[in-house]
């Protein structure tokens, strides 16, 4: 599947290069006359240059703008049309996480879909998934061009990038993976529940829907989530191990197929390997040893005595296996999908280390856009920290790196494990001073409620969606704070990396020389992967020895 995803993003990413570049392709005869019309429509110059300001304002009102009609949406499913099974409307605290879950490409789930959404509150989400990636993609565009030019205030336009990135890359590919799942037997209908009867003589009734166009778009921008409760575990989502392999391999199409088109916008094809490279080999660190602990089994059972040939099956679809579920995990919570082929609160503890660490560091891939978003950061402290050490003014691509720079990478940088500690911090103790109150939260006490806890913020704060299940998360405690830490962890990391870039392209340019730190090498590869290290160790080490770690050390005594 790997390899699969690679042979597919390296020319995938050359197209979305001639995309953000406004090149021609072979789809501009069929979508060039859709996105006139859009632009008509809404009365845009898609011509007109904006300033990295300007494209900040843009993405920040079509994100307010939507988030109020789905809100609206959410709390009157239950009058609205395209409610065949009459499902209710939702809670005013649900509705806010889930509107801002979907607004943040977070996908937080604390509903089950079959009951807790109508076919018009599951379309108006499928909307999100195209708008979050699409607005996500066209942001990176900003940060690709600044990069490339020399001097200049004027990064493109963010309506221009949008549109584009919907029409010609997110919805002919999203088309062709829902077209593939209808015919493998996914649902795509508007008519309710349909009445079988079992093999066992007992009445049933099967949730329907459009759940194949839901189920691809989730997957190719990262958005995640399910159209189900049970997620890609359930049959019906994700029927055969060729729907497995699809949706595996759209978790991260798009991400992966970014860093190479940053390398043709940028014209530098060989920061965009660099930046592969180190992200690739992070992603490896995590997964390897993941598909070898599922394998091997849960050491409790084998110090029992029980063999488990296949290793360990818990939680596991028996049409994946634990290989494929691993392999899924760890894509999933590299990147900001956050969807699930099993459930992660059955992972043997080091996996779920390895899942909540892909969370954790967010740029290894990374979701549609924000991947590169977040790694970005790191280049510029690695940037920084290797000319402190080689005695030279930071550079990078010809802009010097000054003191603005770096206090806001690092802002942003210590935002994420602020967001995600001081919530597991707030939670416990909440949960441990008032333990009758809140006893309905977790149904595992000890290491792994922690661990539940810390995975819960770990994904509201990655903007990822995926959850330890045994946390009882649809309380107006976890709505509201989950969804504020999911709208902080959204706009802050993207303002930031947009306003560095921003303020790059405005310095003069200095040509490169003989001292010139190459940014574009192997050895730079490394002080970066040194640097995303180091900062992930001194900041969540300690909550992962109280988790997982404690967990692992326990079961293994």
């Amino acid at each position: 599947m790997y390899v699969l995803v690679l042979a597919l993003a390296v020319p995938l990413g050359r197209y979305i290069g001639k995309v953000f570049n406004h090149e021609s392709t072979w789809l501009d005869a069929l979508f060039n006359p859709l996105d006139r019309l859009f632009f008509q429509l809404g009365g845009i110059d898609p011509h007109r240059p904006m300033t990295w300001k300007q494209h900040l304002v843009a993405l920040l009102t079509i994100n307010m703008i939507w988030f109020i009609f789905s809100l609206f949406v959410l709390t009157n499913m239950s009058w609205l049309p395209l409610n065949p099974d009459g499902n209710p409307s939702m809670s005013a605290d649900l509705a806010f996480n889930t509107s801002v879950s979907f607004v943040t490409n977070t996908n937080l789930q604390h509903y089950s879909g079959e009951t807790g959404l109508s076919y018009l509150g599951q379309l108006t989400l499928m909307l999100w998934q195209f708008i979050s990636a699409g607005t996500g993609m066209a942001i990176s565009a900003v940060v690709f061009h600044a990069l490339r030019e020399r001097t200049t205030g004027e990064l493109g336009n963010f309506y221009g990038f949008f549109v584009r990135s919907c029409t010609r890359i997110l919805f002919p590919i999203a088309l062709i993976g829902a077209v593939i799942l209808v015919f493998n037997g996914t649902p795509m209908t508007f008519e309710g529940k349909d009445t079988i009867t079992t093999l066992e003589g007992v009445t049933q009734h099967i949730s329907r829907g459009p759940a194949a166009a839901f189920i691809s778009i989730k997957q190719l921008g990262t958005n995640g989530g399910g159209y189900y409760g049970p997620n890609s575990t359930h049959p019906l989502e994700n029927p055969n191990y060729l729907t497995n392999l699809l949706e595996t391999v759209f978790i991260f199409l798009i991400p992966l197929a970014l860093v190479f088109a940053m390398g043709r916008v940028v014209r530098r094809p060989r920061l965009a390997w660099m930046v592969y490279g180190v992200m690739t080999v992070g992603f490896l660190l995590l997964v390897v040893p993941s598909i070898y602990f599922e394998m091997k089994g849960n050491p409790a059972l084998a110090d029992l005595g029980i063999a488990q040939p296949l290793g360990s099956m818990e939680g596991k679809e028996v049409r994946f296996g634990p290989a494929a579920s691993a392999y899924w995990a760890i894509n999933t919570t590299c990147t900001s999908n956050g969807s699930v082929n099993a459930m992660h609160d059955s992972l043997t503890p080091l996996t779920g280390l390895f899942a909540l660490l892909g969370m954790m560091i967010n740029c290894f891939y990374g979701g549609v856009g924000v991947g590169f978003l977040n790694f970005f950061v790191f280049i510029i402290l690695a940037v920084f920290i290797s000319g402190l050490l080689v005695g030279r003014t930071p550079e990078f691509l010809g802009k010097k790196v000054e003191a603005r720079e770096i206090k806001i990478a690092m802002l942003v940088a210590l935002l994420h494990p602020f967001l995600i500690l001081a919530g597991t911090a707030l939670a416990s103790y909440l949960y441990t001073t008032n333990p009758t109150e809140y006893a309905d939260w977790l149904n595992n006490p000890g290491f792994h409620g922690f661990s539940e806890i810390l995975y819960e913020f770990s994904s509201a704060s990655a903007n990822n969606g995926s959850g330890f299940e045994g946390l009882g998360d649809n309380t107006p405690f976890w709505n509201l704070v989950s969804g504020l830490v999911m709208l902080l962890a959204r706009y802050l990391p993207i303002i930031g990396p947009v306003a560095i870039a921003g303020l790059l392209a405005r310095k003069k340019y200095i040509p490169e020389g003989a001292g010139t730190l190459k940014t574009d090498t192997a050895t730079f590869g490394i002080m970066v992967l040194a640097v995303i290290s180091i900062v992930a160790a001194l900041a969540f080490f300690p909550a992962l020895t109280l988790g997982p770690l404690a967990e692992y050390f326990t079961m293994t005594k």
